[in-house]
């Protein structure tokens, strides 16, 4: 089978995904978060690969913002026209691409609060009954399957980062917070987690999540899941697991609580050209494609009711008109041709 058909498997299956498999291919992924090319992911002081991506400088990179379950965003993006010739899944084999996924890969936001509603009701029956929250859970899994496909796949191209969203285990601490929006999402997760796929699944989960990285740096931008609390040192950020002030600054922070010049600081420390440079993030949903914050230097672009990304090039500055894509209106290839 060819792994675009593996995808494409994948994404259309209706069932839950098998314990057995999805726990050795979460194995298998942490393998690889853990050893990756230290020029990409430079080591931390524990000896694993760190926190922070330096992207390829060389080849333009596929902004995507926060998912929450959208397996079909994600398949629109990888079999999206890169080249009137060539789709984006073969440009990331033939290293003509990469992709940053900025994290929060579980929990449909409000399209799902209807099915979240009867999920409760469900949570609160101990799970007796359990179709609501087999939809919700049948989609984050499957969406985080083909994530993890896909790094497995093009380790040194693809790269998603660790959102708020990112924390199975529902744990206060560590950088993380327990999570409820529509619902009690993050109890009711690791609930059904717990009953359906065990205790050693979730705490795999747990471990792959741990393992992602927090902060990436590009050519001519840097990207985050949320706006960065204040300003952080190179060390601070490959070594981020053991300092969950830095977790909690890079997945957490609201509109308004970053420190004042927080993302100028960062730009003028980690671009060479910080004058012409933006930050990327999601986390805090946008109306439209985008929207700019701190002096137009942070750009928003999760937008929870449209598929739109970002596909920047090395070579100059990002175009909000320009090179905000939505990946199933026509793909890339008009932007790259």
């Amino acid at each position: 089978m060819t792994f675009r058909t593996l995808l494409k498997t994948i994404s259309r299956r209706e069932s839950l995904p098998d314990r057995a498999g999805y726990l050795n291919l979460l194995e298998e992924t942490i393998t690889v978060l853990e050893h990756e090319d230290p020029t990409i992911r430079p080591t931390d002081a524990s000896g694993l690969s760190g926190c922070l991506v330096r992207l390829k400088k060389n080849i333009p990179t596929i902004l995507v913002p926060d998912l929450h379950g959208r397996v079909g965003f994600f398949m629109d993006v990888l079999f999206a026209q890169y080249t009137p010739e060539t789709i984006v899944l073969d440009a990331l084999a033939s290293d003509s691409v990469q992709i940053l996924c900025l994290g929060d890969g579980f929990h449909a936001e409000a399209r799902g609060k209807k099915r979240w509603d009867t999920a409760f009701d469900e949570y609160t029956h101990s799970y007796k009954k359990h179709q609501a929250m087999d939809e919700e859970m049948h989609e984050s899994l499957t969406l985080m399957e083909l994530i993890m496909r896909c790094k497995c796949e093009f380790s040194d191209n693809f790269h998603f980062l660790k959102g708020n969203h990112e924390n199975i285990m529902n744990e206060e601490g560590g950088g993380n917070h327990r999570f409820r929006k529509f619902s009690l999402e993050g109890e009711m997760v690791r609930e059904y987690v717990s009953q359906f796929y065990g205790e050693e699944f979730l705490f795999t989960y747990s471990i792959f999540e741990k393992r992602l990285p927090l902060f990436a740096v590009g050519a001519n931008f840097l990207a985050s899941h949320a706006e960065p609390k204040r300003h952080y040192s190179e060390d601070e950020l490959i070594n981020a697991r053991m300092n969950p002030d830095v977790i909690y600054g890079l997945t957490w922070t609201n509109n308004d609580e970053a420190d004042h010049n927080s993302v100028q600081k960062m730009l003028d420390q980690y671009l060479s050209s910080p004058d012409t440079g933006v930050y990327f993030g999601g986390h805090r949903p946008v109306p439209d494609r985008y929207l700019f914050r701190a002096g137009n230097r942070y750009v928003q672009i999760h937008n929870p009711d449209g598929e739109y990304t970002v596909l920047i090039t090395p070579d100059r500055p990002f175009n909000p008109v320009t090179d905000s894509v939505a990946p199933g209106e026509g793909g890339y290839s008009a932007h790259t041709s």
